[in-house]
């Protein structure tokens, strides 16, 4: 392999490239033929960013011969990933791959024929706009579509336009990203998609999980980091109805945002009690532990009451077997398993 760097053009130039490695042949062999080269430009792109940041790095430079075991490289494959959804300049490149990725298996899960396409980099309807990363077309048709724009950015505020002062300079909002999602991707709704860590406070007060803004589209709260996009596959469905039952009519805005509002709030209600189911779960686990601790305590401390009652003395291995409790200690990590299974 001979790499060079075109200093007039500013581009690097490969000649005969080969990579023999299995991890990153399995995983272009699982890529249609069309998207293999924006792929390879993506992956060189993410990792020189990696490159650049001294943790990775120095992280990567100790651990460049064969790691010792599988558990030890999917740490380094965790810790990147986390690292590098920060970065700015590609963390919304990593939210849109695993949104649509997310979604496409949604469809296949639930046997709908809907089809979420990444758009890439290439602008839409408006000239120079590439606002919509992401079209989903219901039932497979291309003329029936939702737009759904990913916004991982505490700087994009909600934007109502009550409160829009016309002769500020522009900037990206909620509301302006799904009117220029809909018009730029021709779709019959819009849909933008925030990650719970990585968003304004004047969006989470509005829209907790789930939001509709009548006439303008629906917000989804993610959690990423935790695999969480329940809420996105609720802002969807809440969308393809919308899209589907659309007709060119005179619409009763008032009675549709009562109508959706109503359903949000009953979806709030419903996670919010699945929280608190969840958090009774924690509590009745501490509460169990606790209870578990407690009888062993009463067993271990029994026993030793027992031999010095029998023996009139316990010996000096007998004294530092009862001060630091190891025995029990190791019976509890079983006991500690076996409640956390539950």
């Amino acid at each position: 392999m001979a790499l060079s760097l075109n200093q007039k053009l500013k581009r690097i130039e490969i000649s005969s490239f080969e990579l023999d490695n299995e991890i990153v042949f399995n995983y272009f062999d699982n890529l249609p033929a069309t998207e293999r080269d924006e792929k390879l430009i993506r992956a060189i792109y993410i990792g020189v960013l990696a490159l650049m940041e001294d943790r990775i790095s120095a992280f990567l430079s100790k651990t460049s011969n064969e790691l010792g075991t599988e558990l030890e490289s999917l740490k380094m494959i965790f810790e990147m990933k986390k690292e590098l959804f920060y970065k700015s300049t590609i963390k919304g490149v990593l939210a849109e791959d695993e949104i649509a990725e997310f979604l496409n298996q949604y469809f296949s899960d639930r046997k709908l024929k809907d089809r979420a396409v990444l758009t890439g980099n290439t602008a839409g309807n408006l000239p120079k706009n590439k606002t919509g990363d992401i079209i989903c077309e219901i039932d497979g048709n291309s003329e029936l579509k939702i737009a759904i724009e990913c916004k991982f950015d505490k700087s994009v505020r909600l934007g109502d336009i009550a409160s829009k002062e016309i002769f500020t300079r522009k900037t990206d909002t909620v509301w302006s990203q799904l009117i220029e999602a809909q018009a730029n991707r021709d779709s019959k709704v819009s849909l933008i998609v925030f990650d719970i860590s990585l968003v304004d406070n004047s969006i989470l007060k509005n829209f907790e999980n789930v939001g509709f803004i009548p006439g303008i589209g629906l917000v989804a709260i993610i959690d990423s980091q935790k695999g969480d996009y329940s809420n996105l596959a609720i802002a969807y469905m809440l969308a393809r109805d919308i899209a589907l039952n659309s007709r060119e009519i005179e619409m009763d805005k008032d009675l549709l945002n009562a109508l959706v509002n109503r359903i949000i709030k009953d979806i709030d209600e419903v996670l919010t009690i699945k929280d608190l189911v969840q958090k009774n779960i924690e509590n009745n686990k501490s509460i169990l532990k606790q209870l578990e601790k407690s009888l062993l305590l009463m067993e271990f401390n029994q026993e030793y009451l027992k031999k010095f009652l029998k023996d009139g003395t316990l010996s000096k291995k007998d004294l530092l077997d009862f001060y630091t409790g190891e025995d029990i200690k190791d019976k509890f990590r079983l006991v500690e398993k076996d409640i956390n299974a539950i």
